[in-house]
């Protein structure tokens, strides 16, 4: 019941937004922390929410204090009832529950939710899931991660209270090498709703999300499949968010959006902002099995496109300078000597010559 009367009450909260805003202007998903502060006054009654749930005054006033110890914001007027100011930067069952149930219908990126205050990686946790039949659309989040992952194996540092880590489970209806492009789908869906936090977000090709020339997201998607059947994709995202400090060996390539935004980020929020997102590229996506619907949006973002880079390659490295993606995903680097080159992101690395990007 508790989510359900959060659920209730948080609505309320953004049909005040709603009728606050100048006509025509959407609200972002992804807001600062502590700052919706709704100028409205609606109310839900005591009464309203004991017909509701078929309990008593007393139990509903419980429910109550208990969302306030966890640090909502919650006003109480008598002959009004309740109303939301605000509410923590908490990442929790509820929390998130109840944010991702008042986005409306249509919706199906977390409509089946995993929570865990700690694991060792979510992507473990979706793959489990899905080998015992989660639907798609299951989301796995966690608010510590002690064992997580990037790319070719690496760790990924994952404090506990500050930045978001969740995997999204997928069952497309493609061939293996077309699912494979999916990183590039949520790459372009975090970088989307960065960018509707006020901040300048951009992709380090294939996968990597970038502020100031500083790494803020990486992505890794885990596949089950046969040659030409997939049981389920898993694309885990970690972000950091309100983190203020990092390990030496990553302060010069790592920032997080507290410190690029100069104030604290919801994290619940931007998850829900992420997942929205997310649903309209992967809806292009769908259409055609690649990129092609989503070149535009993707070279909007792409920090390499025209800059010189180094591909990493086992079989040689090479330089050259980048002139975006195929539809494919693969980045096209133009050489002096080769000309063109389709660089596929599973094999090799890109780097800038001058720099991280």
């Amino acid at each position: 019941m508790k989510s359900e009367i959060l659920s209730l009450l948080r609505e309320s909260m953004l049909r005040e937004k709603a009728a606050d805003a100048p006509a025509g202007e959407n609200q972002p998903s992804g807001m600062p922390a502590g700052k919706e502060q709704p100028t409205g006054r609606e109310y839900i009654s005591g009464q309203e929410l004991c017909s509701r749930f078929g309990v008593s005054r007393t139990a509903v006033w419980k429910v109550i204090n208990q969302l306030k110890e966890e640090g909502y914001e919650i006003e109480a007027v008598q002959n009004k009832g309740y109303r939301l100011k605000a509410s923590p930067d908490v990442i929790g069952e509820i929390e998130l529950g109840s944010r991702l149930q008042t986005r409306g219908e249509g919706h199906w990126a977390g409509n089946s939710l995993i929570f865990y205050p700690s694991t060792g990686s979510t992507n473990i946790d979706a793959k489990r899931a899905a080998e015992d039949g989660a639907p798609e659309g299951t989301l796995v989040v966690t608010d510590c991660q002690n064992t997580g992952r990037g790319r070719r194996g690496r760790d990924w540092s994952s404090p506990q209270g500050c930045n978001l880590y969740f995997t999204l489970l997928l069952r497309p209806d493609c061939s293996p090498d077309q699912a494979c492009m999916l990183t590039l789908v949520m790459a372009l869906a975090v970088a989307e709703a960065v960018n509707e936090l006020g901040l300048e977000a951009g992709i380090k090709w294939p996968n990597d999300i970038v502020l100031s020339g500083k790494k803020i997201c990486g992505i890794l998607t885990e596949m089950s499949a046969e040659p030409d059947y997939i049981h389920y994709v898993v694309i885990g995202c970690g972000i950091n968010v309100n983190q203020e400090e990092f390990p030496s060996e990553i302060s010069r390539t790592a920032t997080s959006l507290r410190l690029e935004k100069g104030e604290k980020i919801s994290r619940s929020a931007l998850l829900v902002s992420v997942m929205d997102h997310f649903e309209e590229a992967y809806g292009a996506f769908r259409k055609t099995w690649d990129l092609t619907e989503l070149l535009p949006s993707y070279h909007r973002f792409l920090l390499n496109k025209d800059a010189r880079v180094r591909v990493l390659d086992p079989k040689g490295e090479f330089d050259g300078i980048a002139r975006g993606i195929n539809e494919k995903g693969e980045l096209l680097v133009e050489t002096e000597q080769n000309g063109i080159v389709n660089v596929y992101a599973g094999e090799v690395s890109v780097r800038g010559v001058y720099g991280y990007v």
